[in-house]
């Protein structure tokens, strides 16, 4: 009994060590693989380009999925899309830090169901929470605050008006400061439960989209199967997403939840990264009349930057969706949305800005244009929509 008791004791010790090892190497081995960039930096634009791009007085970027990996964000990595000396070499004044909590296998663009995940394993060899959807945001979240403590003031995490203005102010004396907030990506990720958005709003999310890639208890994904719109519980969470202020996101959502939201709030409304029928027709890219209607509440299309959004592998095919996009509402209503992270191939890394600066002056776009595409919009839309 002894001896079994002993190989029982050692074996345990053994898969201990075994699981550790796996949580400090296997998550990086899946970072690399997940997210990639055509052409490594250092970027080369223009004198005229980088010119214009120093002058902008706000850079932002409306969504990147970087929390997923569990990457170290203070670190100057050699691999994936965003980190914090990233932002800093781009001069990146804030950044959505989205969160996913699940994804189907076999994940695409056009049917999609929640009957599978693959976190779950992802987290599992991160050593992560697997148990619940609302547990796994809230430790996306936390890791951004932990950053943020870490960062000897480099980086904050902006959750109100009042934050924003602050951190604004205090950049003008010291360059060497970043900002982030935190998003989530399909209300799934509050366990079908209304009392979590309050939840997920203590910890500091801001900005919520019903629906990832699959339909969930709110209603129908733009990659699901069923294309409904808001249910009961749906509508509940967005009115108690409207009470609080936080951020109605309808990327990945289906046309009919996109068009139940108009139909109960006058909220302005986000698509935090898409592309656009206009210029590349697929299930996940809002329509024209979509575009107008996010424009007509005062909100922002954001503009991801990879092929299946966009139709392309450059810059340029991102600039030529901003350029339909503010051709179709003006370019108040249009902001970066990349999508950096999100296990999706970019053609840079986010010190590749300047590159959709080149592009969209070769558009004839202004630079007072380029400032407000740039993150200016993002800048008036936070100041005005956070709490």
């Amino acid at each position: 009994m002894k001896k079994a008791l002993k190989i029982f004791f050692y074996s345990f010790i053994i898969l201990l060590i075994i699981y550790y090892l796996v949580t400090l190497f296997v998550p990086q081995i899946f970072d690399k693989k997940h997210n990639t960039i055509r052409e490594k930096a250092p970027y080369t634009v223009s004198t005229n380009a980088q010119n214009v791009y120093n002058k902008i007085n706000f850079v932002a970027d409306m969504h990147c999925d970087a929390l997923l990996w569990k990457r170290d964000l203070l670190k100057d990595n050699d691999f994936g899309q965003v980190d914090i000396p990233k932002m800093l070499k781009a001069n990146v004044d804030i950044q959505a830090f989205t969160i996913v909590t699940k994804s189907p296998k076999g994940q695409n663009f056009d049917k999609n169901t929640g009957s599978s995940d693959n976190i779950s394993a992802l987290y599992f060899v991160q050593g992560r929470p697997t148990s619940s959807l609302t547990k796994r945001t809230i430790s996306q979240c936390e890791d951004l605050f932990q950053f943020a403590k870490k960062s000897n003031g480099e980086f904050r995490v902006i959750t109100t008006s009042k934050e924003l203005k602050c951190y604004i102010s205090d950049k003008k004396d010291d360059q060497n400061m970043t900002a982030g907030f935190l998003g989530v990506e399909g209300a799934h990720a509050l366990d079908g439960k209304l009392d979590n958005v309050k939840v997920l709003f203590d910890n500091g999310v801001r900005m919520m989209g019903p629906t990832h890639f699959f339909d969930n208890k709110l209603g129908g994904s733009a990659h699901g199967v069923s294309s409904e719109g808001l249910t009961k519980f749906g509508k509940d969470v967005i009115k108690k997403m409207v009470e609080l202020n936080m951020i109605i996101d309808v990327a990945h959502s289906s046309p009919q939840i996109i068009d139940d939201i108009f139909s109960i709030t006058n909220k302005p409304i986000v698509s935090s990264h898409t592309g656009v029928k206009g210029t590349c027709d697929n299930v996940r890219n809002l329509s024209d009349k979509h575009i107008k209607a996010i424009a007509n509440s005062d909100g922002l299309i954001s503009i991801a930057m990879f092929e299946q959004a966009v139709c392309g592998t450059d810059a340029a095919a991102t600039a030529q969706a901003i350029k339909y996009t503010a051709n179709l509402v003006g370019v108040d209503y249009v902001a970066l949305g990349s999508d950096f992270d999100g296990s999706v191939i970019t053609p840079f890394d986010i010190t590749g800005l300047p590159l959709i600066v080149e592009e969209l002056l070769k558009l004839d776009f202004t630079e007072d244009d380029i400032q407000k595409i740039m993150g200016g919009n993002v800048k008036r839309f936070l100041l005005n929509n956070l709490p």
